[in-house]
């Protein structure tokens, strides 16, 4: 892989990345760029026939539904067009899954209620929704929340 910089005084700051095709390295590129943007990244979710263009940190989680995937925020739930795997390669670093279910932003977390014998329960503030952590992804994720805390 070859990394470029082009200084330009008059252009506007743009990152192109040119590859063969998406792959999860890519993937891993674009999400970092753009947190280190700062860009507010938007994902567009469905309620009926109407769309709506929702900033990604307003999402809580997505999980499987009936339906398909559903995005939950704080106080309303939407439909996704994606799939889970899908939602796992597009999503910003601070998403993890965390059941077969299941992907949880990470940065509403507000408790975890930690059982060693079944599902862990994450709770998030001013919310009454909960989203179970399977044992299998427990400890992933208390290591992905140790290592933002470190980072902050």
């Amino acid at each position: 892989m070859k990394i470029k910089i082009e200084m330009d005084e008059q252009a506007e700051e743009e990152v192109i990345i040119r590859c063969r095709g998406m792959t999860e390295q890519i993937a891993a590129i674009q999400r970092a760029v753009s947190e280190a943007a700062g860009a507010v990244q938007k994902i567009v979710l469905y309620k009926g026939n109407t769309e709506y263009y929702l900033p990604m940190n307003d999402i809580l989680f997505f999980e499987t539904a009936d339906h398909g995937v559903a995005a939950h925020t704080g106080n309303d739930m939407y439909e996704a067009g994606y799939k889970l795997y899908e939602l796992e390669e597009i999503l910003p670093g601070f998403f993890m899954r965390v059941s077969k279910s299941t992907i949880l932003n990470t940065s509403h977390i507000f408790s975890i209620n930690r059982n060693l014998t079944a599902s862990s329960v994450v709770a998030f503030e001013n919310t009454h929704k909960k989203v179970y952590v399977s044992r299998y992804y427990y400890k992933p994720l208390i290591s992905k929340l140790e290592e933002r805390r470190l980072h902050q």
